[in-house]
């Protein structure tokens, strides 16, 4: 049997957000370290990774390994029925073929029940090898969001240059082109060596070597979405590998990989 109880439905609500447009249907993995869920898109362009810890909810049993197979859409829709602050219980029973969801304000004066179908969902998990990436930069999730969002006005992809300058992200459009340089200052060094997460602008670039990749926005686009979910994000670039944007909230994680354009793609 599973039962997890989770102190914020906002939390699911912001996760299923950031996926449903990339994901259709996937499995969520549940034994007793937590719940994740691994899948690609459609194009097989971009993979993500979701961990919610066992430790983050306030009430966690899962008395063995069960997978959860939801159209993500429809899970989306359930729990737009719950307020940010409502407490979420997901339930599910061996051989379950229903999900079962309770909101219940804080108050304690009103509680929603919704059950929801759920899917025989073939899929494996695919083992992502460690990888020692050239660059790593840490910045705020808003400002990535930003700059993904303003340059998908001009073209459909953007480059990333990573060099001891800062880190550009360049765009060229049949109009337009498009380019923005974020550098490390010593005060953004020190803000995110210390992890004070207030948003402020800054960028903290780790780097082996230079870096040039280029990818597509529209997948930036949609990873940008989990900034509602903390306020940094880091990117893990290394050449001809996929790229690593990864954001930690206080619940587990959420981890984009997404493969370079090559060429004339």
């Amino acid at each position: 049997m599973l039962e997890a109880r989770l102190q914020q439905a906002g939390t699911l609500k912001k996760l299923l957000d950031a996926i449903k447009e990339l994901v259709t249907d996937a499995n969520f993995e549940c034994n007793e370290e937590g719940i994740t869920l691994q899948a690609m898109d459609n194009s097989h362009v971009a993979l993500v990774a979701v961990k919610l810890d066992a430790s983050s909810f306030q009430k966690y049993r899962c008395d063995r390994p069960m997978p959860l197979g939801v159209n993500l859409g429809a899970l989306a829709k359930v729990l737009k029925c719950a307020k940010d602050d409502d407490i979420c219980t997901l339930t599910a029973t061996d051989d379950a073929d229903v999900l079962n969801l309770k909101f219940e304000s804080r108050n304690q004066d009103r509680l929603a029940e919704y059950d929801m179908k759920l899917m025989d969902i073939d899929s494996d998990t695919l083992g992502i090898p460690d990888t020692d990436y050239d660059a790593r930069i840490t910045m705020p999730s808003s400002e990535l969001a930003r700059i993904v969002r303003d340059l998908i006005q001009l073209g459909e992809s953007v480059r990333i240059d990573v060099t001891k300058e800062g880190v550009r992200f360049n765009s060229d459009g049949e109009a337009a082109n498009g380019s923005v340089l974020l550098k490390q200052t010593d005060a953004s060094r020190k803000y995110f060596q210390k992890k004070i997460e207030d948003g402020r602008t800054g960028v903290l670039i780790e780097m082996n070597q230079t870096v040039n990749l280029t990818f597509s926005l529209k997948y930036l686009v949609n990873f940008a979405k989990s900034s509602s979910l903390t306020d940094v994000v880091q990117l893990m670039m290394s050449n001809d590998v996929p790229l690593l944007v990864q954001y930690h909230f206080g619940q587990g994680h959420i981890r984009y990989y997404l493969a370079p354009k090559i060429g004339d793609e």
